[in-house]
């Protein structure tokens, strides 16, 4: 499996191959800001998430910021609604109270240079996929049929 590990401080976005004697590759973005969303309000619909809620989410422009901390990543969102943050070892299943208060069970992979993360409850499951693209993370929702693209810039 392929391992890849999230730093924060770098100027530009970045995806280094991994080398021979083993050192984890490194997908580097400092934070970003929501740029762009399409499905948000459908993907959280099929979540569950309640009418008021969704309007609310559908308003708020979150700030990401992508940390390491030795071989823990943390990833915080910060929006002037709630604010999250969420430390795991990559390959390493995590229990997790996500920002709409469900409990799942996660588990962060690297697979084709994009950070994969699944998270499972009560026999429904969700994928939220991490890319670098150009100068942005692209971030992709997944449950079911719905999907939701979610685009941040680097902040300045």
């Amino acid at each position: 499996m392929a391992l890849a590990v999230i730093i924060q401080g770098v100027s530009h976005l970045k995806l280094l191959e991994k080398t021979q004697c083993n050192t984890w590759p490194r997908l580097s973005l400092a934070h970003g800001d929501l740029k762009e969303s399409e499905n948000f309000d459908d993907y959280m619909k099929e979540l569950g998430v309640g009418f008021a809620t969704r309007k609310v989410g559908n308003l708020t422009k979150p700030t990401t910021v992508i940390s390491l901390d030795g071989d823990k990543v943390t990833v915080k969102t910060h929006s002037t609604i709630k604010n999250t943050e969420l430390s795991f070892k990559l390959g390493e299943e995590f229990d997790e109270t996500t920002a709409d208060d469900r409990k799942v069970k996660s588990i962060v992979n690297i697979e084709d240079g994009k950070m994969v993360h699944v998270q499972k409850w009560d026999g429904k499951e969700t994928s939220l996929v991490r890319e670098v693209n150009g100068n942005a993370l692209v971030l992709t929702l997944t449950i079911g049929q719905v999907v939701c693209k979610r685009r941040y810039e680097k902040a300045e």
